[in-house]
């Protein structure tokens, strides 16, 4: 939301001093240091504190550059940041991946806003000819702004309602979806470029400005109920990356250089996250920018009736026994892991392990929660050592000569369907191989769940699998004293 406040500061107009741009170069210094910081549990503190360093230069940068209104805005400050700090004390971290997708929704919003804002006072924003009228590159840039901001919006309001409980996580596919989606995109871009060269200005171009706001609307939420509740991180990556262009884009609306450098930052690096996960996941970069991966109208699902199939359930005692008799472990943590804040209690039952000579790793799946590193937060946040956690191509081919399997709170990510089923709407995801494994214990509160992409798992009926069925923390802190 931050920039929003530069935009309303660039408002005001005038030329950009030499000292103002040499600060917003030192401010975009701050978010490349950030974003690097970002990349590693180990140093992500770090990469916190250097954004919110270079958006504090940015802000206070531009507020000194045009000083009016700071009152009004010094308020906005003010109630945004009492607003930010109670959320962020109350929010739980099981809550973090719509409280990411929430936020992203209000960058989206802003967009819209200052868009509108311009194209309603264009004067105000130094974009006009010396005829009063909107100059054509700042009414393809308004545009497109507007457009991009009203897509993360409507799209991130979806997301968050899917990844909130509030909606459900599987895919509602629309016939005749992709035609649609195409249409629409191409009405937007048609009316931009109407709006470019239109003659009229005032209210006679106003529709289409109201248009492209609508249709963006639209096609942000057609764009996302297609996708199912198992690629909902790379939905909350690509949103990211939404944003940043939006950013971007008002950016150049505004002649603000700081709004357009944090903008391709954000915007570029969340599409290379995007592109990255999709690439883990064995889908399609283009597929997840036309909306509808993973889903398919004959997918399998959690929908229908289960079979009721036999599998083997244990005991704390039983899961202690073989843990401490085993050469390796390998635990692969997920959402389920999250719910029941079982990290610290599992950090105390590996290091137990450690101690009576056992190896422990720790298996991340790029999806694994429903945000991008949602795993290796609560590790980090668990103190568990950065070096005993492994991305899936690292450790994949461990299972093989793994003695015990543990599985606390995630199904899609050791699903074999993934692998075997083409039917199945997570079929192509690369899957973790503890079918491998020479034993499997499998953490779930009940059989009566499924994993979020609906899918019944094999894994829970394999021979050597022992179903642990409990809240995970209370079951990792039963494992622990039995340990003892």
């Amino acid at each position: 939301m931050s920039f929003s406040l530069l935009a309303a500061a660039a408002a005001h107009g005038g030329g950009t001093p030499e000292w103002a741009m040499l600060a917003y170069l030192v401010a975009g210094v701050f978010f490349i240091l950030a974003l690097r910081g970002l990349s590693s549990p180990a140093s992500s503190r770090a990469g916190n504190r250097n954004g919110m360093i270079g958006m504090a230069l940015a802000v206070g940068t531009t507020l000194v550059m045009h000083g009016t209104n700071l009152v009004e805005i010094g308020i906005a400050i003010a109630i945004g940041a009492i607003i930010g700090v109670t959320i962020a004390r109350r929010i739980a971290m099981t809550a973090m991946p719509e409280l990411v997708a929430g936020f992203h929704s209000l960058v989206g919003l802003a967009a819209v806003v200052v868009g509108l804002a311009a194209w309603l006072n264009p004067a105000a924003f130094g974009i006009v000819d010396p005829a009063g009228q909107i100059l054509p590159v700042s009414r393809v840039e308004l545009g497109l702004g507007i457009a991009i901001g009203a897509i993360t919006f409507s799209g991130s309001v979806i997301a968050f309602l899917k990844l909130s409980g509030r909606m459900s996580g599987s895919p509602i596919l629309l016939p005749a979806r992709h035609i649609i989606n195409l249409g629409t995109l191409a009405a937007i871009l048609a009316l931009i470029a109407l709006y470019t060269v239109s003659p009229m200005g005032g209210a006679g171009e106003g529709w289409m400005v109201i248009a492209v706001a609508v249709l963006a609307f639209a096609i942000g939420f057609l764009l996302i109920i297609p996708i199912g509740g198992a690629d909902m991180p790379v939905v909350v990556s690509m949103l990211n990356s939404y944003s940043g262009w939006a950013a971007a884009a008002m950016g150049f609306t505004l002649g603000n250089s700081a709004m357009i450098t944090t903008g391709a930052l954000v915007g570029s690096s969340g599409a290379i996250l995007s592109y990255i996960m999709c690439r883990a996941m064995n889908r399609s970069f283009i597929s997840v920018i036309a909306g509808g991966f993973g889903a398919d109208a004959g997918a399998g699902g959690g929908g229908g009736a289960r079979e009721q199939r036999p599998y083997k359930q244990g005991s704390a005692e039983d899961a202690a026994y073989m843990l401490e008799q085993a050469e390796k472990v390998i635990i692969i943590p997920g959402y389920g892991m999250a719910v029941a804040q079982a990290q610290h209690a599992l950090r105390e039952m590996a290091d137990k392990l450690k101690e009576k000579g056992v190896e422990v790793k720790y298996a991340i799946h790029p999806v694994a929660g429903r945000m991008p590193g949602h795993m290796n937060v609560l590790l980090a946040e668990a103190s568990v050592p950065y070096d005993e956690v492994f991305e899936l191509e690292d450790i994949n081919s461990e299972f093989a000569q793994t003695d015990v399997a543990f599985i606390i709170g995630a199904n899609d990510v050791v699903n074999p369907a993934a692998k075997t089923d083409k039917s199945s709407p997570i079929y192509g995801m690369p899957v973790f191989d503890v079918d491998k494994a020479k034993q499997v214990f499998f953490i779930k509160r009940s059989m009566g769940g499924v994993g979020y992409a609906g899918v019944d798992n094999d894994v829970f009926y394999m021979n050597q699998t022992v179903m642990l069925l409990a809240d995970a923390k209370k079951m990792v802190e039963e494992i622990v004293k039995s340990l003892d």
